[in-house]
């Protein structure tokens, strides 16, 4: 079994923050994510029958749709999934080989499949589905934030980030240090009350979410009622607010 230090004051703690309100669930994060780890780092994720009835691969990054609201005050929204790269991260503490390991340097979850024996205690360990198993390989798999890309000399400064970031067709994915306090990543999560997901495992997951704007939304025909002082609140928005609370503890 291993185990980690404490997080230390200040330090690095690389990560993603992902924005609820204008993400339109494209599927361009994942599929660059796919192309990107084709070889590298985690290469190449496998896809076993990929037009056929019983397709199966190994995916770093999925995104989940829910319906929310009716009539006027209804909205979509498009959830994306991947390593959260817990600073308490439940998959390294159950790895029997220590392959699944937390980086001092930046705080990235990586594995070493040199060492990995496939045995999948940290799939079942993770709460939030984010480790792949590859079959092809006999060894697990999840999100590196793109370590190949992010410390790559070679890529022209502005390219230095997770493949999904740099895709992301409406700017809803951020890439950042979210140990310091004064970087842009944690003043966007400090601006618009940024999220855990289920927060309450204790996990303390680095990647964080945006929720939606409360009023960007046609207002709810309960408003009258709301701001009257009714339980129901006052916009659809803000009903979209309290959903996305109740689905980032679910």
């Amino acid at each position: 079994m291993t185990s980690l230090p404490p997080p230390r004051a200040g330090q690095k703690k690389l990560g993603l923050v992902i924005d609820l309100d204008i993400c339109v669930g494209c599927h361009a994060c994942a599929t660059a994510c796919k192309e990107w780890n084709s070889g590298g780092h985690s290469g190449a994720l496998p896809d076993f029958d990929p037009y056929g009835a019983e397709a199966w691969g190994v995916w770093f990054n999925r995104i989940h749709s829910y319906e929310e609201g009716d009539g006027d005050g209804a909205r979509t929204v498009h959830f994306p999934k991947s390593c959260l790269h817990c600073e308490d991260a439940a998959c390294v503490t159950v790895c029997p080989t220590g392959a699944s390991y937390k980086r001092a340097e930046d705080g990235i979850v990586l594995v070493n499949a040199e060492i990995c024996i496939g045995c999948k205690l940290c799939s079942w360990a993770c709460p939030y589905g984010a480790r792949e198993f590859d079959a092809d390989q006999g060894v697990m798999k999840k999100c590196t934030l793109c370590i190949d890309r992010i410390y790559n000399d070679n890529l022209a400064e502005a390219e230095r980030q997770p493949a999904c970031v740099l895709v992301c067709p409406v700017g809803a994915r951020h890439f950042g240090d979210l140990g310091d306090p004064d970087s842009n990543v944690s003043q966007l999560v400090a601006e618009r009350r940024g999220r855990d997901l289920m927060p309450e495992l204790g996990y303390r997951p680095v990647n964080k979410y945006l929720p939606p704007r409360p009023g960007r939304m046609a207002p709810h025909p309960a408003a009258a009622a709301a701001a009257a002082g009714a339980s129901e609140p006052a916009t659809a928005g803000e009903r979209l607010l309290r959903w996305v609370d109740r689905l980032l503890s679910l």
